[in-house]
């Protein structure tokens, strides 16, 4: 038996937390609703209180909404709406249980919306920067067919999906980081340390110095003498290049750079098409008409190219031409994703085609960035070795020629 924490809510509302017995999760949820409550959270484990060392009792860390917070909340709210609690009363609840203290007053305001007469999806607009427009737009397709809860387990599938691909992405770029880093430190320890203490060594004892020995205390005199200008340079290219990506012809033309790279592009690519199919999908499944799903799509791709690629396609479906025809005529998507929409039109199940296309192209992307990883990482390695290597090499030949030993 395994110990579970839970908060649950009677059928009255009220909230219930204490910790059980169980063979796995599924059980202790029914053991709670052999007790006539309704789950709200099962956690492996007893609640933990809070740290003072603890990230989470800050209130900079409090006052910032996650993912996962969105994610937790969608979760929930599924949850108490299909175990039959009106919708007011289950804000309520969810109200109570935010542990992220900004999100908490968002979902208070939400409830005064609604109590106002607004709709779900009309509250949830109020707050863009939270409840993003394609999320908002599957809440207001649920409320008008009436299948809110699934509505919000599609909502949660999808901030799930793109979570996971988001998560990979970033931990897998975590060892080449730390690897560049290590580089870069190294190397400018040789530079601003080592290098100008072993050339003392000559200065005191008269020697002249070899030719890689100058080359290389050459290299370190100029970063010392110069690496404020060097950083202040940096900065300002930053600063530029970050302004002008903010412009939409600038980010355009960058985008477009990175798409023509050939392992970097692809990679690119099938997240873009990846993040396209699973949107529209999950937009379509939840009947959200073809037309307002490409536009709410256009503002979740990243890739500007990929972007602009949406306008045309949505000129050909109101042309009648279909989805797969214009989007064949952008050059944008690869030929498999093309085939599987083209079987789920012609099918009508074109929903679950782009559904199947966004896993597709999610395992995909995996594959290609372990693979990348399994290339890139030995180079940086063998590159930090060469280039310690040369200065060390160089340093042991001055050395030899302080005592003119023939080498």
């Amino acid at each position: 038996m395994t110990e579970y924490s839970y908060k649950a809510t009677t059928c009255e509302g009220k909230i219930v937390q204490g910790v059980l017995d169980a063979e796995n999760e599924r059980s202790a949820m029914l053991k709670l609703q052999g007790l006539g409550y309704v789950p709200v959270r099962i956690k492996l484990g007893a609640d933990e209180k809070e740290s003072f060392f603890s990230a989470e009792t800050w209130s900079f860390r409090k006052s910032k909404i996650k993912t996962r917070d969105l994610l937790i909340f969608t979760q929930e709210l599924n949850t108490l709406l299909t175990a039959g609690l009106p919708l007011d009363r289950s804000l309520m609840i969810l109200r109570d249980l935010a542990e992220n203290e900004k999100f908490r007053e968002i979902v208070h305001e939400i409830i005064q919306h609604i109590k106002g007469g607004k709709s779900l999806a009309d509250a949830m607009a109020e707050h863009p920067a939270v409840f993003p427009k394609v999320y908002v737009n599957m809440v207001k397709a649920g409320e008008m067919g009436g299948v809110l809860p699934k509505a919000l387990s599609d909502i949660s599938a999808y901030l799930e999906r793109s979570s996971e691909l988001k998560t990979f992405v970033v931990s897998s770029l975590i060892y080449p980081t730390v690897i560049f880093f290590t580089l870069a430190g190294s190397m400018l320890i040789m530079i601003f340390v080592v290098i100008p203490k072993f050339a003392q060594v000559f200065d005191s004892s008269g020697a002249p110095l070899p030719l890689p020995m100058q080359i290389l205390l050459g290299i370190s005199d100029f970063f010392i003498n110069w690496w404020w200008a060097l950083l202040l340079g940096l900065f300002l290219l930053v600063v530029w290049i970050t302004r002008w990506r903010r412009s939409e012809s600038g980010r355009y033309y960058l985008d477009a750079k990175l798409l023509k790279i050939p392992a970097l592009g692809r990679l690119i690519n099938r997240i873009e098409v990846a993040r396209f199919s699973r949107t529209l999908g999950t937009l379509l499944q939840n009947a959200v008409p073809l037309i307002s799903a490409l536009s709410l799509v256009k503002e979740v791709v990243n890739n500007m190219v990929v972007a602009h690629a949406i306008e045309p396609i949505k000129t050909g479906v109101k042309k009648g031409e279909g989805l797969v025809s214009p989007m064949r005529k952008t050059a944008v998507f690869p030929p498999l994703s093309l085939h599987l929409l083209e079987v789920g039109e012609e099918t009508g199940n074109l929903p679950a085609m782009l559904l199947r296309a966004a896993e597709v192209y999610e395992n995909e992307v995996r594959i290609e960035i372990k693979r990348f990883l399994t290339l890139f990482e030995p180079l940086m390695i063998l590159l930090m070795g060469v280039l310690v290597g040369i200065i060390i090499v160089s340093m042991v030949y001055s050395i030899f020629s302080i005592y003119e030993i023939p080498m």
